[in-house]
């Protein structure tokens, strides 16, 4: 067995199909195939379920694949260590973002990225902060910016800035008057929320319960935009983090946003990645343009309802 064989292993372990496993490792079918009889013939055991219309692991299957992904991780560790050891600035980094950030924070950070290190391929992977944290795990990502808390004491947290929430609510609204809030004068409000699985919809549904707020019944987005659209349309009332309504983004003609007075409800970001990876010097230093944000990005606002549309 060589690690060929641990990545035609895994492969089909994630695609749970002979061929998608065969186009993802660039070999014929047949050949994967062949590899993974020669495997369990080797091992003396089953790894795989061959069934009519998909493919199974074997309960041992599932374990040698977790330690499979842990040998392939281990050896890209080392050929990290190579690569860095002549030029650590030249290399690859797979860096992934949840979705209610990502459009809005990058734009604003990519542009330094690449001018400190014009030589970097920087990966982007946006996706919900569960399937992000499994595919560092799994070592599919070097790194990922997420929302705090995480709880993985494997990971290393580099705290990079706190993002406030505003209230967004349509002009024909009763708080639309407002230019401040108090998180209390939320109560009795009802909010539209983001569907589960959502970082920004766990923040919301903290606000709800510090304030008194429900979450308004039947109605679950799938974005960002559309929680935007619906308010403007005055279906109801939501939380929007600051980076997702600072400029350059323009707002619906019928929005109008409201800061909270004092210490705002918001959301603590930061970068995460595998204590074990070698490219924990880089990722530091790569974390510093995530983190130098313009001042202005991040304070109140302070904006009246004329100046909220564009």
């Amino acid at each position: 067995m060589n690690l060929r064989d641990l990545h035609y292993l895994v492969a089909l372990s994630d695609q749970r199909h002979f061929g998608r496993a065969a186009e993802a490792c660039f070999v014929s079918q047949p050949t994967l195939s062949t590899q993974i009889r020669k495997i369990e013939g080797e091992l003396g055991v089953r790894l795989v379920e061959r069934t009519p219309r998909r493919i199974l692991m074997t309960e041992v299957g599932d374990e040698i694949v977790r330690r499979a992904r842990d040998i392939l991780n281990e050896v890209e560790q080392i050929r990290n260590i190579a690569r860095n050891t002549h030029d650590p600035e030249s290399g690859t980094v797979r860096l992934g973002i949840f979705p209610t950030l990502g459009p809005y924070l990058l734009p604003h950070v990519v542009p330094a990225v690449r001018r400190r290190f014009p030589k970097l391929e920087l990966l982007l992977s946006e996706d919900k902060t569960d399937n992000l944290l499994q595919q560092l795990r799994e070592g599919k990502l070097d790194a990922a910016i997420l929302a705090l808390p995480v709880h993985e004491d494997s990971l290393r947290c580099e705290f990079l800035f706190e993002e406030p929430f505003v209230l967004a609510v349509a002009a024909e609204h009763p708080l639309a008057a407002r230019r401040h809030l108090a998180v209390s004068d939320l109560k009795n409000h009802t909010l539209l929320l983001l569907e589960e699985g959502h970082c920004l919809r766990d923040h919301a549904l903290e606000v709800c319960h510090m304030s008194g707020a429900d979450e308004r019944t039947g109605f679950r987005a799938t974005s960002l935009e559309t929680l935007r659209q619906m308010v403007a349309a005055n279906v109801g009332i939501t939380l929007l983090p600051l980076l997702a309504v600072s400029p350059p983004i323009s707002q619906p003609e019928n929005l109008r946003l409201i800061e909270f007075e004092n210490q705002p409800p918001s959301r603590r970001i930061a970068m995460v990645w595998r204590k074990s990876s070698a490219l924990g010097p880089f990722l530091l230093r790569l974390a510093e343009n995530f983190r130098d944000l313009p001042q202005s990005l991040l304070a109140p606002f302070s904006l009246s309802n004329e100046q909220t549309t564009v």
